[in-house]
């Protein structure tokens, strides 16, 4: 699994968490939903400024969107887990 797998399936739980469509929360950071699927499908690695636009919409924090992601120094590679319970 990449980092923008992992991502996408964050982004997508916190959406449905909040119970809005995809159209919705593209409305709701100024994105077009194509590019809300694109990210929810991993299609697509998001910039920091649509990490925030997305986090404010959804309420919650950036790194609620990167459970599981995390980069190893020695290796220089992610390292993706699932996420927490």
């Amino acid at each position: 699994m990449t980092p923008r797998e992992r991502f996408a399936i964050n982004l997508r739980k916190a959406r449905l968490a909040k119970g809005i469509s995809q159209e919705e929360l593209g409305f709701q950071c100024s994105l077009h939903r194509t590019e809300v699927s694109l990210l929810e499908r991993g299609g697509r690695e998001p910039r920091l400024g649509t990490i925030v636009k997305l986090c404010g919409a959804l309420d919650v924090r950036p790194d609620d969107l990167c459970v599981g992601i995390a980069w190893q120094t020695k290796s220089t590679s992610y390292k993706i887990t699932a996420p927490r319970k």
